[in-house]
């Protein structure tokens, strides 16, 4: 399934490489420690998604931010399809080809806070 114009779609991403994307004007990682170019593609979440994945993924990762991508300026497709290893069939946006700088709207801090929570800073850009 395509995903609709009207969904937000999110990545996770370690902070370093996504400072790397911006000197470059692309970003090609699929997951924590996988390329786009190994994975076929790029993991994305919508936002109820998106701590389960953190959790999942990222505890241990260090600083990390949340891409917010607008889905007008990819010129790749994004395909709604179950998630890589998820037990129960949940469907995940995938996109397949690499992702603009230019798509993504905010760049926000994101990390875990000494209870362990998964948290996003609203204020970060």
């Amino acid at each position: 399934m395509v995903v609709s114009q009207d969904r937000r779609l999110l990545h996770l991403a370690l902070a370093q490489e996504w400072a790397d994307a911006q000197r470059s004007g692309v970003y090609r990682i699929s997951t924590r420690g996988l390329r786009l170019e190994q994975q076929g593609f790029i993991h994305l979440s919508f936002p109820h998604q998106l701590a389960g994945v953190a959790h999942a993924f990222y505890r241990d990762a260090g600083e990390l931010v949340v891409l917010e991508i607008d889905r007008r300026r990819l010129s790749d497709e994004v395909v709604v399809e179950p998630g890589t290893g998820s037990p129960d069939g949940e469907l995940f946006p995938h996109l397949y080809g690499a992702l603009p700088v230019a798509a993504v709207t905010a760049a926000r801090p994101a990390g875990f806070d000494a209870a362990g929570r998964f948290t996003i800073d609203d204020a970060g850009a």
